[in-house]
């Protein structure tokens, strides 16, 4: 079998839908968008409160759902706020309803 070294010409949005679904990939980020969906938003140590993780945790799953785009992190010294980024979520949950029509 021959190998093409072409590069691989993706549908529009599939890599943001990637990006997406591999910050989903732990239950701990799915959890905590979901209590940040019902908050308007939270420092991390109030998010050590509500899981039972080191605060070095689960600063590791903000940075990878923030990398991600979901949420948004504000600098209020010498804490971060953390909120749902409202535009990337909603292109997330239409990428996904998408998907799976």
């Amino acid at each position: 079998m021959k190998r093409n070294l072409a590069p691989i010409s993706y549908k529009e949005n599939t890599e943001a839908l990637a990006k997406f679904a591999k910050s989903l990939a732990h239950p701990t980020r799915i959890a905590i968008l979901k209590h940040l969906e019902n908050q308007s938003c939270c420092f991390t140590g109030d998010l050590v409160g509500v899981f039972p993780l080191a605060q070095s945790t689960i600063s590791q799953h903000l940075k990878e759902l923030k990398n991600a785009g979901l949420i948004q992190g504000e600098l209020k010294p010498p804490k971060i706020k953390y909120c749902i980024n409202q535009e990337n979520w909603n292109m997330a949950k239409s990428l996904f309803q998408q998907f799976f029509d």
